[in-house]
């Protein structure tokens, strides 16, 4: 998808926020801090990629969502009723989205990679879960909640019940969560870079930008391509930003509300 955006202005990208965990009183300051942030990218800001677990956990019933999270879904239907275009990519938090943000927010919702093209430059963007060699357990996993009859199954529970289980197990469970994968590998390990490596074989992108594995990283992994990882909101609170000069920024917004360099052992 080819987008054209001014340019006097910025492309922003940002993942893994997982709104709601581990208890709504402790998300609260980070939804208010993320707020805080979009209130300001939206001075300059042409498009805004939201790359995945945005929740902790989403599940839409036919005429029932998660309650909470009204600050930032009323924020970003303000930003698009201005004109900001934003792409909304599921992670493995909030795999069970479908219309709401579409009806609702005018939001289209992607659940697999896409590629885009501006500021003369490719892209291929997408979450990660479940892609490149490994996480084996993930893929069973996810293939269960997609599966059609699991998710007629869980319709079945009371949002109360059903909610509240979902949660309890989005927290707890690390599959899921992906805890056991907050290292990094190195680069011959990392299935996401592996993936990437890969895939620039047959689909040459100049970024591929990921979220899911909250390491912040910005790699060159050849062909002048460059591998981005973007962190979370959780530890390292970091976001993506690009200009009509083509070049990629990983930053860390701070409490102060400024914004810095993120200073990464691993970028290159």
């Amino acid at each position: 998808m080819k987008l054209n955006i001014p340019t006097d202005k910025k492309v922003y990208f940002t993942s893994d926020h997982h709104f709601g965990a581990p208890t709504r009183e402790l998300s609260l300051p980070r939804e208010k801090k993320f707020l805080k942030w979009l209130q300001l990218i939206e001075k300059d800001a042409a498009a805004l990629f939201i790359v995945g677990d945005l929740f902790d956990f989403w599940f839409e019933y036919k005429t029932v969502v998660p309650k909470g999270f009204v600050r930032i879904l009323g924020k970003l239907a303000e930003m698009r009723d201005n004109g900001i275009e934003i792409f909304f990519f599921v992670g493995n938090h909030d795999l069970w989205m479908e219309d709401y943000f579409q009806t609702e927010l005018n939001i289209p919702v992607y659940h697999e990679p896409k590629e885009f093209e501006f500021f003369d430059k490719k892209f291929f963007i997408g979450h990660g879960d479940g892609l490149g060699p490994g996480d084996f357990g993930y893929k069973r996993m996810k293939k269960v909640f997609t599966n059609p009859f699991s998710k007629w199954l869980f319709r079945w529970f009371h949002p109360d019940l059903g909610v509240k289980l979902a949660q309890y197990l989005s927290v707890k469970n690390k599959l899921i969560s992906g805890d056991e994968d907050a290292k990094y590998l190195g680069e011959e390990k990392e299935w996401l870079i592996l993936y990437a490596k890969k895939k620039m074989q047959t689909h040459p992108n100049d970024y591929f930008i990921f979220g899911h594995r909250h390491l912040p990283m910005t790699l060159n992994i050849g062909n002048n391509t460059t591998y981005v990882n973007l962190g979370d909101w959780i530890q390292y609170f970091t976001y993506g930003v690009i200009t009509f000069n083509g070049k990629f920024e990983l930053m860390t917004f701070r409490d102060d509300e400024s914004s810095e360099h993120f200073k990464s052992k691993i970028q290159s």
